[in-house]
């Protein structure tokens, strides 16, 4: 692995990380009901910083490889997305969209994942952490949808 490599992509998950302060879960989050296996508040930060190293790790050891193109697209594709939700979700408190972006997320994700371990089983195994957490944080995205009919949009000003 080439640690240029891996700093550039951490940087870019760094980026994607910053949402979560510009977009804080605040009071309307919590006054959501959310189901009895919500993960506590403190897992979330050390889960994506796990996450966005394995992320990187993946990255930088395909990043020099001859047939890297899909899997290096794939995971420019997820990392947007990745991006995406928090704004969608925490800034503009629409459950039904950030659903929508967790489905492409997930679908990214996986497909990133297959990418990565055709080059490198150990970069596509380091996506498997990864995807087990979008399927749960879509799983408590859809849970918490459901547990909040007509809480779906953002209240007008």
């Amino acid at each position: 692995m080439i640690w240029v490599y891996f700093a550039i992509f951490f940087c870019a998950c760094m980026a994607a990380g910053a949402t979560g302060a510009m977009f804080q879960p605040g009071e309307w989050y919590r006054s959501l009901n959310k189901p009895s296996w919500t993960p506590p508040n403190w897992l979330f930060p050390v889960a994506w910083t796990t996450l966005y190293i394995c992320m990187s790790a993946a990255g930088a050891r395909v990043a020099g490889l001859e047939g890297s193109g899909l899997a290096l697209a794939l995971w420019a594709l997820q990392i947007a997305l990745n991006t995406l939700w928090t704004p969608v979700f925490f800034g503009l408190k629409n459950m039904r969209g950030g659903l929508v972006v967790l489905a492409g997320l997930w679908v990214s994700v996986a497909a990133c994942m297959i990418a990565l371990w055709q080059l490198d089983w150990i970069a596509g195994l380091l996506f498997l952490p990864y995807l087990a957490w979008v399927t749960t944080a879509g799983a408590l995205n859809l849970s918490v949808l459901r547990l909040n009919p007509g809480r779906t949009e953002q209240p007008t000003t």
